[in-house]
């Protein structure tokens, strides 16, 4: 049985294999692929509706315990071209 995680954007249960793995670096998000980077994370539906459910609700603030302001746009970038090419 794959371990079962939540989206930050959209609030619904996935298998992780479904999810990317959001970090944290230098107050920028960037994507884990490997699920591998040291730190808290945060899982994310590759799609461009969860990610802006995210931002819209102030979730990956709340997801990282960060009070500052977080630069998504990486973020964004990964999650338009994944939509683009899967």
């Amino acid at each position: 049985m794959e371990p079962v995680r939540t989206c930050v954007g959209c609030r619904t249960r996935a298998d992780r294999s479904s999810l990317l793995r959001i970090v944290v670096q230098d107050s920028k998000l960037v994507v884990d692929p490997t699920a591998t980077l040291p730190g808290r994370g945060a899982w994310l539906h590759p799609q461009i509706q969860c990610y802006q459910l995210a931002v819209k609700r102030r979730a990956f603030g709340r997801a990282f315990r960060e009070s500052g302001k977080l630069d998504t746009a990486a973020l964004e970038n990964s999650v338009r071209e994944n939509r683009l090419n899967g």
